[in-house]
């Protein structure tokens, strides 16, 4: 995202809740070793990005209300040739100022003579408390320097805060800006997930499969997966967070895919099951169906004044009941539902928040009540059936059939907005275009 008016919007409405005589640090992401002297692709620290749209390692933000020399100021790599010659020109402190927005600018490898003195005589300190082990102890380290010169009339923040408290609560509600990347991400992974349907047949690879994804990905200028991608065929449609991705696709088996792509920072996450074949069975379609349904009635109840658990509750209702009709389970819907006797079968939550991480940040519960549905707020909802290939407690039919059907859903005032719901997950819609790939 490369509008710097959304950025310096945000650094306005942080700054403002931090309050006077106030200061908040926050760190970018370091480079992290592969193996050897070989690194791992550079990934921006979220929050770091979201305040500064920053995307370097080796920065430092710091936000200090009523500055007069100015309320943002950032630490980061001067520009140099051999630097930009080896690995790319850095941004440098001119263009940390002109370009990206910074008050002031300073090299980091000045921050530790520099800091400090930003920090003295200021109330609370705000920083992303365990984010970053190592830059925290540092923080800590010139809050007790300081402390040690008091008789010189200076003093340390009398109180660390979180800025967790300030910064989820504001990337919770997207804005314009950011449902547009969303939507850009679910296009991307939409088109990926479809790909995936028409490639599939018998006795190709998991791997083969993921391959056509992340070509569609990279192809689209989504360098980046949300997260590793799940591609599990037959049994290893069970496993939860699969990802060896590495086995052979047989005939009558279903493929699980829950994979997405991320898109200037912001995630998709999408999950589909269909057919190797192309032709769901008896069974599996009437496992699937649950499944749909499940999650149809947990979409129609993603709306304005619900709260986080009702999509959750309609889901697991729906699970419940038909699990019943097909002699799964034996019992009345709400007893069963009480002593959660679908738990062998569906074990996780229907859904989680989702933004610039694949799982976002902002709590499900405020003063230990569900938090209700705002406009704005972006979730998942993706209920399951994991029917383990030894569960001898149920017809051998069953057994080995998982699925899960994911989608990524906007909280709007008119209603549920199905960002993804381009990827078909109608059985008939699913054959239909799997047997009709050209």
């Amino acid at each position: 995202m490369k509008n710097q008016k959304e950025f310096a919007k945000r650094r306005k409405q942080f700054i403002q809740q931090l309050g006077e005589n106030n200061i908040a640090v926050i760190a970018s992401a370091s480079i992290s070793i592969r193996n050897g002297d070989v690194e791992h692709k550079f990934r921006q620290d979220s929050n770091f990005f979201y305040l500064t749209g920053f995307d370097e390692p080796d920065a430092v933000a710091v936000f200090i209300p009523g500055r007069v020399q100015g309320e943002y100021i950032l630490f980061c790599s001067e520009y140099d040739p051999t630097v930009a010659l080896w690995v790319g020109a850095r941004a440098g402190l001119d263009n940390a100022r002109e370009v990206y927005g910074a008050d002031d600018a300073f090299p980091h490898d000045d921050i530790d003579e520099i800091l400090p003195g930003l920090i003295e005589n200021k109330g609370c300190l705000y920083f992303p408390m365990g984010a970053n082990s190592i830059f925290d102890q540092q923080l800590l380290e010139w809050s007790q320097e300081i402390r040690t010169r008091s008789r010189t009339g200076v003093s340390a923040p009398v109180e660390f805060i979180s800025t967790d408290s300030i910064l989820h609560e504001m990337r919770l509600i997207k804005s314009v800006e950011e449902i547009k990347q969303m939507k850009k991400a679910a296009k991307i992974s939409i088109n990926a997930h479809k790909r995936a349907m028409q490639y599939c047949q018998p006795d190709k690879f998991e791997y083969q499969v993921e391959a056509e994804m992340r070509h569609e990905f990279i192809s689209s200028g989504a360098l980046l997966q949300a997260y590793p991608a799940i591609v599990g065929g037959g049994d290893n449609g069970c496993v939860l967070h699969y990802i060896d991705n590495n086995q052979k696709l047989n005939d009558g088996d279903l493929l699980l895919i829950d994979a997405g792509c991320e898109w200037q920072k912001y995630a998709s996450d999408i999950t589909r099951t269909f057919p190797i074949n192309g032709v769901f069975s008896e069974a599996q379609a009437a496992l699937y169906q649950i499944v749909l349904d499940a999650q149809y009635a947990a979409i129609e109840a993603v709306k304005v004044g619900n709260n986080w658990n009702t999509p959750h509750e309609e889901a697991v209702k729906v699970i419940v009941k038909g699990l019943v009709q097909l002699g799964i389970l034996e019992g009345r819907v709400p007893t069963l539902i009480k002593n959660e006797a679908y738990k062998p079968y569906y074990m996780h939550r229907t859904g989680h928040w989702l933004g610039m991480d694949v799982h976002d940040v902002g709590d499900y519960k405020v003063a230990g009540q569900w938090r209700l549905l705002e406009p704005g707020m972006v979730l998942t909802i993706e209920p399951g059936l994991y029917i383990q290939p030894n569960a001898t407690e149920v017809d051998e039919k069953w057994r080995g059939i998982g699925i899960r059907i994911e989608d990524d859903v906007l909280v709007t005032k008119k209603g549920p907005e199905v960002l993804t719901d381009k990827v078909p997950k109608e059985i008939a819609d699913i054959e239909k275009l799997m047997t009709h790939s050209g």
